[in-house]
């Protein structure tokens, strides 16, 4: 492992303020009047908020839906007094971070303790369970509250040029949906993925741009390359850092703490072979680390821009690196760029199911409170050995979040809305199909019976003619289905009456992505109809 990135840059007025804590006499001498009042009114608005929080708390303890409000207010005021004290002369960060904290561990024991209650079930012990609020703090309150974390140490380890700036103005532009994506996703998977890389040294912000740039944070992305995963590692890579079949028919690559362990090996394996730089360790995790090894050594001690080391790369390599390093500056300056990320309440815990489901079912029942787009998504990713259509038996211990876990035990056991999703769950097209009996069919004609003429006199029965000789039965042709838009293989197991595990081994198909293909002819073996 590299050594660790000196701390260099963490907001430089971050490091004056944690300097001048060492010398407050000499501190003192050089604050004015001017600044101290400035510092005091950041302290009042501090003490301001933090009784506006603990006034938003009694509020919640009451069940007044006012309380969410008023305690995101607060957070939020917290925040903005951390982001002015940075700049202020004078002002005692020390002080404010310790009331920041204080409210911090009182939110973290009320929330370890409703989530216990709302899922039916105790937390688990886990050796690496990261707190609950880890990916609820404010940016900036929890880059003020962990200085020793060297988030910002990133900043001095790339390049900032041109062509990170052409990068983040795609995400900031037609790709500014997938960076929101990526963020959400990241942020209900960081506390299995972050602590993989925080052991091995490396910054948060290069494990979010690579993430976001590979797969957008979706579990099951695959290439048709064959990459497979948040960081799509190919099967042979996968394989040396421990990824692939674990025999139950289950891919690790596509799982979270799997694949963040696996890359954060990877990368430092790169960082020490191209003596700690960034750019090239990034080039020969897309572009093959072969070749990256090669073109250090052909040139030792060049930046990965200068012309000859940059053109031997190919063209999606010299995308590639720019634009991961794009995302993850966006990631630790946001408000630079005037971007607000989507506040994601993703505090680790688990469900213990009631009934049998399937993750489809949870997403209707759970609704899109607090979500941009629900929590199928999360749910997916949080639950990676588990398809999305089929059912998860009664008992089963899921990974959700707590406020999943609310909505789960308030929406999805029992009540309306429960029956509702189970009815939507289990409709079937076919049954709206009707189909008329034979008996109920009525024809205009009556073989045998009298058809009066015109002029009133009947005529003899009419004789029924011969039956035609009936063609021998043609043999039945294999049946198949020819995949279609939008199809899937659950849903066409659904429809032909398949078991899913019968209809990919015959098909070839492997767990868990199943992945189709337009126009993919598949064979019905096994199916009822």
């Amino acid at each position: 492992m590299p050594a660790p990135v000196p701390f260099v840059r963490f907001w430089p007025a971050l490091a004056l303020a944690g300097a001048m804590a060492l010398v407050p006499d000499a501190h003192a001498q050089r604050v004015s009047a001017r600044d101290k009042a400035r510092a005091e009114a950041l302290q009042q608005r501090m003490d301001a908020a933090e009784k506006r929080y603990n006034d938003a708390r009694v509020l919640l303890a009451n069940a007044d839906p006012k309380g969410t409000a008023e305690s995101d207010a607060a957070l939020e005021d917290m925040e903005d007094v951390l982001n002015a004290c940075v700049a202020q002369k004078g002002c005692q960060m020390n002080t404010l971070l310790a009331s920041y904290k204080r409210l911090l561990k009182e939110q973290s024991d009320t929330v370890d303790e409703n989530a216990a209650e709302d899922a039916g079930t105790p937390l688990e012990a886990d050796p690496d369970h990261v707190g609950p609020l880890a990916a609820d703090v404010p940016e900036a309150a929890r880059a003020a509250a962990l200085l020793n974390d060297k988030r910002h140490a990133f900043d001095n380890m790339v390049e900032y040029n041109p062509a990170v700036q052409a990068g983040i103005r795609r995400w900031l532009t037609d790709m500014r949906p997938a960076l929101l994506t990526s963020y959400e996703n990241y942020q209900n998977l960081r506390a299995v993925m972050w602590p993989e890389w925080e052991r091995r040294g490396l910054p948060e912000a290069l494990l979010f741009g690579i993430m976001a740039k590979e797969s957008n944070g979706r579990v099951h992305a695959s290439s048709r390359a064959g990459a497979a995963g948040l960081m799509q590692f190919m099967p042979a890579t996968g394989r040396r850092f421990g990824l692939g079949p674990d025999g139950t028919g289950f891919d690790t690559r596509f799982d979270a703490r799997s694949a963040a362990e696996a890359s954060a090996t990877y990368i430092n394996e790169r960082m020490r072979q191209l003596n700690d730089n960034v750019e090239l360790s990034l080039a020969g995790y897309n572009g093959g680390e072969g070749r990256a090894l090669r073109v250090f050594r052909e040139n030792p001690g060049q930046s990965f821009w200068v012309d000859r080391v940059y053109n031997q790369f190919p063209a999606e390599t010299k995308d590639y690196v720019p634009m991961v390093i794009a995302a993850a500056w966006i990631f630790l300056h946001p408000q630079q760029y005037g971007v607000e990320f989507p506040k994601v309440h993703a505090q680790p815990t688990t469900i213990r199911l009631a009934r049998s489901t399937t993750i489809y079912e949870l997403t209707i029942c759970m609704g899109s409170a607090g979500t941009r787009d629900g929590y199928m998504r999360a749910l997916r990713n949080l639950n990676p050995r588990y398809e999305a259509d089929g059912w998860i038996p009664a008992g089963t211990l899921i990974n959700a979040t707590t406020r999943m876990a609310g909505l789960y035990s308030r929406y999805c056991i029992s009540g309306p809305r429960a029956d509702l999703a189970r009815t939507l769950i289990t409709a079937d097209l076919n049954a709206a199909i009707v189909r008329p009996s034979a008996a109920t069919y009525t024809g205009n004609v009556a073989v045998g019976g009298v058809v009066p003429l015109a002029s009133g006199t009947p005529v003899a029965p009419a004789m029924a003619a011969p039956a035609a000789p009936v063609a021998a039965p043609t043999p039945a042709a294999p049946r198949t289905h020819t995949v279609g838009r939008g199809d899937t293989l659950g849903a066409i197991a659904a429809r032909y009456q398949c078991q899913v595990p019968a209809l990919a081994r015959a098909n070839g198909l492997r767990a868990p992505a199943y992945a189709l293909r337009q126009g993919q002819v598949l064979k019905l073996q096994g199916c009822g109809r």
